[in-house]
């Protein structure tokens, strides 16, 4: 199967992107990034621009509930920026909705409850509906109907967007929803070129990752104090990274 290297992928005729990392409830590195963006913008206006979030709104980091606001100040504003659906963002959903409750519970959805001014309690069954219920009141509907509505890819010229990655040799139409906020190993250890470049989050590590078929953008925001971004305009693309306090 022919496919793209990093190296020969162009996006769209004077279309400027930019593709941000997870950003787990991380306030300020979303508003320091943003404003970055936007001060690039100003300086250097391109013909159009587009930016794409990678999802992970939700969870670990202080703030979700002040991410999801901003996001939805930002999309609101201008078609031009889209949030994609990352597995933390669907993990809330199936909490409030009755679901798979594990990836809240263990993987720091206290921290989304408390930014919405609930105090989790995961000891017990009990603990957890009571959760659940508070969760559920505080919960603005617009911030449901977001993360609701959130779309699991983008795609711009030899460029295609996700939170995790894609099942290596499915079509990208045919890539399965699970595959798109789930996948690791299958995706990351894959030699082979794909149809498009990936870009993604999901994994985080030190240093963006930079393949021949992939690019990985999150760099443990939560965590590090570092929130990347890819900017991608023609065959030129870079990376643009904002810092604040460690977790």
């Amino acid at each position: 199967m022919t496919g793209v290297h990093y190296l020969d992928a162009k996006g769209p005729a004077g279309m400027r992107i930019f593709a941000v990392g997870d950003i787990h409830g991380r306030l300020d590195l979303l508003e320091a990034i943003s404003q970055r963006i936007a001060e690039n913008l100003d300086a250097d206006p391109p013909d159009d621009w587009r930016i794409v979030y990678l999802g992970d709104y939700c969870d670990r980091g202080p703030d979700t509930r002040g991410v999801i606001e901003h996001l939805l100040s930002e999309c609101g504003a201008d078609a031009r920026v889209a949030a994609l659906r990352g597995n933390h963002d669907q993990g809330l959903l199936d909490f409030i909705g009755d679901g798979d409750a594990g990836l809240f519970v263990h993987h720091g959805g206290a921290d989304t409850a408390a930014s919405y001014g609930v105090s989790a309690d995961f000891r017990s069954e009990a603990g957890l509906i009571k959760t659940r219920a508070a969760l559920s009141a505080a919960l603005p509907r617009s911030h449901l109907a977001f993360l609701s509505e959130l779309p699991y890819s983008a795609s711009f010229g030899d460029f295609f967007f996700c939170h995790a990655g894609i099942r290596p040799g499915v079509a990208l139409k045919d890539q399965r929803p699970d595959d798109l906020i789930w996948i690791r190993e299958p995706f990351l250890n894959s030699p082979e070129l794909h149809p498009k470049v990936i870009v993604h989050g999901h994994t985080p590590a030190a240093e963006p990752e930079i393949m021949p078929n992939r690019v990985g953008v999150d760099t443990g925001a939560y965590r590090s104090g570092v929130l990347t971004a890819l900017v991608i305009e023609g065959r030129g693309k870079r990376i643009l990274s904002v810092s604040g306090q460690s977790g």
